[in-house]
């Protein structure tokens, strides 16, 4: 998944969305999928990156994926979590507490 020359990779060996600008590694996006939902615990941009759309891209790559498989999101993490609020178009996916 390409935004401008960001590249997201799911890397589900480590657990993680990866981030690529131009061959570099410029951040992540831990997850850890479970029974019919998938958690964000954590969301990380490389210094010298932030600002760049990385995390945004990393964030719709996530929200997408958990679409396609079906998956509710807990976004335990506060990057993901305050992202959502500013995309509606994925709030659906979010997993709420009874």
């Amino acid at each position: 998944m390409k935004n401008m020359s960001t590249e997201v990779r799911d890397n589900s060996q480590l657990g993680r969305f990866e981030a690529w600008m131009d061959g570099e590694f410029a951040g992540y996006a831990d997850y850890a999928r479970e029974e019919g939902r998938v958690v964000y615990p954590h969301t990380e941009v490389r210094v010298g990156y932030e600002g760049r759309g990385v995390g945004g891209a990393l964030a719709t790559a996530a929200m997408e994926d958990a679409e396609r498989r079906g998956l509710r999101v807990v976004a335990s993490c506060p990057f993901i979590a305050g992202w959502l609020t500013k995309h509606p178009e994925y709030q659906h996916l979010e997993e709420t507490t009874p």
